[in-house]
């Protein structure tokens, strides 16, 4: 080869990686959002915990920047709705945590619709909470596809059923490494066209169940750092939020390697936070409160957002910051209009996150649950009773400082006062519990033809009981009388036929009871058989489950046969005719299928 075609050879290749690192710039970044459940600010190394490992969300810090003073809500369906719409909580509709309330309004638009409509493939893998059926589930809020459970607690962490676009199937291995294999894939297929893929972790929430070896490495731990109220404390809670941390720890190196071998991580952004305060009394930095409660530790959550094309690497942000200042931010950040209609609560946080100069104005933060609500300063709390804390000097919220500072006590109630009034728009906040929400479950739409009526949503009746006291993942017990009866809320948007099947266990000796599903002027009969009866899942625990959860077991399909119904609104009900045994049976979810045309 001539010097003058080497040397013209040497150009052309360093033109062509020249446009290829302008092609890289220029291109849209991914986005991967991992959301902790339960996660306490202090639950990770970088926040100054010494028994933690945590080395691949600390290095999150240490890459990208950190939000110090970063608040989400005091439970999980809220702050993923705050998440999803960039709006306080209580607008979106969601009210509680299970039996319906946890559903996020329709006419709410979502971070996920906003990166779809830009050209995103979008997937979420891991723990909904923000409405199962259509239209509420995650494929029609802007999801492509959708992989987890859309519930919240879930019971079964190994082996554990999960849905897959509608459709349920038992799975191999702990809840956490399968839903994370299913993002790595998702990531797979769609790079290196720009993805937004959202993992909502199901742990360190109960049950309190850690793989063995992770568990191995903190069940003798002796743990120096200790709650804020030590006598709250239970040790082995503490060390099993430790280990089931470092195993979803183990599992955010998975994605990043996965990034890494794609060549794609300089290019994505990765956010990782909590959904609220540490769901047991453990080492918390001395913050006062728990998940549940609007005190500083249970609102406070760590979050880290890396970005190696777009932010400076180690810079903290002292400004407070919100779980609805997410939505504006990551969009502002990947060039992606946000999504139209109603007013953002949140803040876009970009010339914070890239240390640029900015008038930032003073804000509040305000958190509510179970009729409590406190507000946020730069430097104070309000708490619920209405009593001030100087956060800065006083994390533990110890000392009332309203005497000293009347002035910011008084502005401070008079903000939460104004934005309980806007939020819930009748001057107080609407009762959670375990009522079933009366918005009705819809039924027969074409585009997503399978509807689950798990017995979450249902209402009980005649002396049918849930398996405990959580709804979110129990299931109708004791139906021994004809009395008995559990009742669904439907709204079936096409007539058609419907194929019916039931979750179902009964002992063989209980065998043969005469079943009836009604709805309007419809009825569908079938026997209870043949007999099932597995035995309660008592080994997959590493603690004891406490009794408000309930034990599961392997339920299997009774196909009842085809049933016709009519468009309209109306209650679903399914009761016995005849009992021959002691018992009916234990009934999971009823599932509708319409039937193709």
């Amino acid at each position: 080869m001539s010097r003058l075609r080497a040397w013209t050879v040497l150009l052309a290749l360093a033109l062509c990686q020249s446009q290829m690192a302008s092609d890289c710039q220029a291109r849209s970044p991914n986005v991967v959002v991992l959301l902790a459940d339960d996660a306490g600010w202090g639950d990770y190394g970088v926040s100054g915990n010494q028994q933690a490992r945590t080395p691949h969300i600390d290095a999150l810090a240490t890459e990208g920047v950190s939000l110090d003073q970063f608040f989400v809500c005091p439970v999980c369906s809220p702050t993923r709705a705050e998440f999803l719409t960039g709006r306080w909580w209580p607008r979106t509709g969601v009210r509680g945590v299970s039996t319906g309330q946890e559903r996020l309004n329709l006419d709410e638009r979502t971070i996920a619709e906003a990166f779809q409509t830009a050209g995103y493939a979008t997937g979420c893998f891991g723990k909904w909470h923000n409405g199962s059926q259509w239209p509420y589930h995650p494929m029609a809020r802007g999801f492509d596809t959708y992989f987890g459970h859309s519930a919240g607690h879930w019971g079964e962490y190994f082996d554990p059923p999960l849905e897959r676009e509608g459709r349920m199937e038992r799975c191999r291995g702990y809840i956490v490494d399968i839903c994370t294999t299913e993002a790595i894939n998702f990531i797979r297929r769609s790079a290196p066209a720009p993805f937004f893929c959202y993992v909502p972790f199901t742990t360190p929430h109960s049950p309190w169940a850690a793989p063995t070896e992770n568990w191995q490495h903190f069940r003798h731990e002796v743990l120096g750092q200790r709650a804020t109220q030590p006598d709250k404390e239970n040790i082995d809670k503490s060390r099993c939020a430790l280990a089931m941390l470092e195993n979803q720890d183990e599992n955010v190196g998975r994605i990043l390697d996965a990034l890494d071998d794609l060549g794609v991580a300089d290019n994505t952004i990765v956010v990782y936070f909590s959904d609220n305060g540490p769901n047991s009394d453990r080492w918390n930095g001395d913050l006062a409160g728990i998940k549940g409660t609007t005190d500083e530790g249970g609102v406070r959550s760590v979050c880290f957002i890396r970005w190696p094309a777009g932010l400076p690497a180690g810079h903290r942000v002292e400004q407070i910051a919100s779980s609805i200042d997410l939505l504006p931010t990551l969009t502002s950040l990947a060039g992606v209009a946000a999504p139209p209609g109603k007013p953002l609560d949140g803040r876009d946080l970009t010339a914070l996150l890239r240390a640029e100069p900015i008038a930032w104005p003073e804000r509040f933060l305000f958190g509510t649950w179970g009729g409590r609500m406190s507000a946020r300063s730069q430097r104070y709390r309000l708490d619920h009773r209405g009593m001030l804390f100087d956060i800065a000097i006083d994390p533990a919220q110890k000392h009332d400082v309203t005497d000293r500072e009347p002035t910011t006590a008084a502005a401070m109630a008079a903000a939460v006062a104004s934005w309980r009034d806007d939020v819930w728009g009748a001057g107080s906040e609407k009762p959670v519990g375990a009522t079933v929400d009366p918005r009705p479950i819809g039924v027969g739409y074409r585009e997503f033809p399978i509807t689950m009526l798990p017995a979450r949503d249902g209402e009980p009746r005649g002396g049918v009981q849930r398996s405990g006291r959580a709804p979110n993942c129990s299931y109708f017990v004791e139906w021994n009388t004809l009395a008995g009866e559990m009742v669904w809320e439907i709204d079936v948007q096409t007539s058609g036929d419907y194929d019916v099947v039931i979750d179902y266990t009964c002992p063989v000796t209980d065998t043969g009871s005469l079943i009836e599903l009604s709805f309007l002027e419809s009825r569908l009969t079938g026997r209870v058989e043949p007999g099932w009866d597995p035995p309660l899942f008592t080994n997959q625990d590493t603690l004891p489950r406490p009794p408000i959860e309930s034990c599961m077991k392997d339920f299997r399909p009774l196909p009842l046969g085809t049933f016709r119904l009519q468009a309209g609104r109306g209650p679903l009900v399914l009761r016995a005719l005849e009992i021959p045994g002691q018992s009916v049976m234990d009934v999971r979810r009823v599932t509708l299928t319409l039937a193709a045309e």
